[in-house]
């Protein structure tokens, strides 16, 4: 009988055969991640071209990439302690991370550095107003679980929370800038309806998104 696991992976290889996609078409199993590939490029070459881009390309990002891009992003760089790739207010650590593509919505699991099913539908034009994101391969939408960030007020838990967010979004520039990937921070998007669309839990709120893939041309 298949464990959870090679079933996710075995809906994976089909997927990818019949749609070109890199998920399944209907988020249902979790899929692991491979582990991530450390780049080589040296970080002064990485921010020598860090940029801003938005024209994508329709092709989809290889799971091997995405492991990567996630890790980087808000991975466990210490697994023994649990902590992050990037810092957070009072070690809150309250920022999630949603992968909005053309076969549904996950959410990114850092402890087990997997994908886990959130909603089967395409939400990436919800993601934001401008036109490329619905057609991008991937948005990533920043979500901050308001409930880890006690004894402050509303308005400063909004403050240190969208702060983080963008620590999360800087790391996934240089990952992009090292990986000669496109990306762009977006911070032009209805932020309470995409978080009712994303059916949130109560206490967390949508901070930005940030639309992944190859450049276009």
């Amino acid at each position: 009988m298949m464990t959870r696991r090679e079933a996710g992976l075995a809906l994976l290889s089909t997927a990818s055969l019949v749609a070109g996609a890199i998920l399944p078409a209907v988020a249902t199993a979790a899929i692991d991640l491979p582990k991530p590939a450390l780049s080589s490029k040296p970080l002064a070459e990485a921010l020598r071209d860090r940029r801003s881009i938005r024209e994508f390309a329709d092709r989809p990002l290889p799971l091997p990439v995405l492991s990567g891009l996630l890790w980087s992003a808000f991975g466990i760089n210490r697994p023994q302690s649990g902590d992050r790739t990037a810092p957070s207010w009072r070690h809150a650590i309250e920022t999630e991370v949603y992968l909005a593509l053309p076969d549904g919505v996950w959410r990114y699991d850092p402890a087990g550095h997997r994908l886990m099913p959130h909603l089967a539908q395409d939400m990436r034009a919800q993601t934001g107003v401008q036109d490329f994101v619905g057609t991008a391969p991937l948005d990533l939408v920043y979500v901050a679980n308001g409930t880890r960030m006690r004894n402050v007020a509303a308005a400063e838990k909004r403050l240190y929370a969208f702060t983080d967010a963008g620590f999360v979004g800087q790391n996934v520039y240089l990952f992009c800038a090292a990986e000669g990937l496109a990306t762009v921070f977006r911070g032009s998007l209805d932020r309470d309806a995409l978080g009712r669309s994303l059916q949130l839990p109560a206490g967390h709120f949508v901070t930005f998104a940030q639309t992944v893939g190859f450049s276009k041309g």
